[in-house]
């Protein structure tokens, strides 16, 4: 039999945006349960980013003191390679923020930390090994979930439910909203190479007439993304493991050697690019968040810094309507308003970058003469205002959010 409970509201997705908002929904005094698959956070090559609007988040919520006690670096700057020219595109210290940096640290640790914070609250409950598996519905209108459980089936019943499930998510499809698909010319290999303190400090790029690199300090290890052109990754695992270390070793500001490291095909994990967006996120009961609702591209690694924005805004939007029992569609619409500009125009600035810059580079011939980035580029590393621009967009997003100050001042036991 079908094991049913009934809360203020439903999360499918324990993910940066399904965790978030249910620690601010729980915090403003609504029940919820969070349903994430699997029995841990610890997974590897996901966004390890957390940038300052994030840390700034978690500074209105009296966390980041302990998020910045865990292991971390602090990236200030980023730095491309393209062609010969060397090109210093982005310095967060001329924002005037409070945490110029952007923390690379494991995603689990971020995660784990807004897990406790919600434990210690009597109304958040985080079913671990619950995988969201159909929509509940009654006529039009969503009204709960069923997940696959050790238990057997559970029936999450709630006046919402928010889809959180990543871009893979299959509440999505079930959902029947349509999808506008933006696409990518590129995919990504994750790998790790050894970090010594020898090297470099610096997080950089290394675009190359075909090809392109971009190394992450992560302290002892470099994670590092080799950019393949659409669909080929068949193509390169054909042409064997010397080639791709060859290959990697060219890109390599460090010792080319350092690639052999690179044991097999098994240490290269696959990314399948995607850039997509729901035309609209919700429907009667049911609202899209994260990467459910937009897939973003690795460019700039700001997915995880979006899903955040969204979670707050939901939760700024939805918590009193949902604590005092008067939701409404306009409500899910307003989440929706409040966050599709900003989802448009970084998606728009991606795409940009994607087809102007990703693309040709990657189409481009070894031998084909000239490989010089584009004006624009240039300019902004040449002149320190313009250089401001995409330090901004990347570390504090278009349309930041804060913590609704009724949410920031509820009294909250310690974790």
């Amino acid at each position: 039999m079908t094991k049913v409970i009934e809360c203020g509201c439903v999360i499918a997705g324990g993910g940066p945006a399904g965790l978030m908002l249910g620690y601010l929904l729980a915090r403003a005094g609504i029940d919820v349960t969070v349903l994430e698959k699997h029995a841990d956070f610890l997974r590897d090559f996901r966004g390890d980013t957390i940038h300052p609007s994030t840390l700034e988040v978690m500074y209105e919520l009296g966390l980041l003191e302990e998020l910045l006690t865990f292991p971390h670096n602090k990236v200030r700057r980023l730095t491309l390679q393209f062609g010969r020219e060397r090109l210093g595109l982005v310095d967060f210290s001329g924002l005037g923020l409070r945490s110029p940096f952007i923390a690379m640290m494991p995603q689990w640790d971020f995660l784990n930390l807004i897990a406790r914070a919600g434990a210690a609250l009597p109304n958040f409950r985080l079913a671990m090994r619950s995988e969201a598996k159909a929509l509940v519905f009654d006529g039009d209108r969503v009204i709960g979930v069923d997940s696959a459980t050790p238990e057997g089936l559970v029936r999450d019943v709630a006046p919402l439910v928010v889809g959180c499930d990543g871009r893979g998510s299959l509440l999505r499809e079930q959902s029947g909203l349509p999808i506008e698909i933006l696409g990518a010319p590129m995919d990504v290999l994750w790998f790790r190479l050894p970090r010594k303190a020898t090297d470099t400090e610096e997080t950089m790029g290394n675009i190359a007439p075909g090809r392109m690199l971009v190394m992450l300090n992560r302290g002892d290890y470099w994670q590092c993304a080799y950019v393949i052109t659409k669909g080929s990754h068949e193509d390169v695992t054909s042409a064997g493991l010397a080639a791709f270390q060859s290959t990697v070793g060219d890109l390599l500001p460090i010792a080319p050697q350092r690639a052999q490291d690179i044991r097999s095909f098994d240490d290269v994990k696959p990314l399948t690019v995607r850039v997509d967006r729901l035309a609209k996120w919700w429907r009667p009961g049911l609202l899209f968040i994260g990467d459910a609702a937009h897939a973003m591209s690795p460019i700039g690694g700001v997915g995880v810094n979006l899903a955040i924005q969204d979670a707050v805004a939901a939760a700024n939007v939805l918590a009193l309507p949902l604590r005092e029992g008067r939701l409404e569609e306009s409500h899910l619409a307003a989440v929706e308003a409040r966050r599709r500009f900003p989802t448009r125009l970084t998606q728009s600035m991606q795409v940009g970058v994607q087809n102007q810059i990703i693309a040709r580079a990657l189409s481009a011939k070894p031998d084909g003469g000239d490989f010089r980035p584009p004006l624009a580029m240039r300019m902004m590393a040449s002149m320190p205002f313009l250089n401001r621009l995409p330090a901004y967009l990347i570390g504090v997003g278009v349309r930041p959010e804060h913590v609704a100050p009724f949410i920031r001042s509820q009294p909250i036991p310690t974790p």
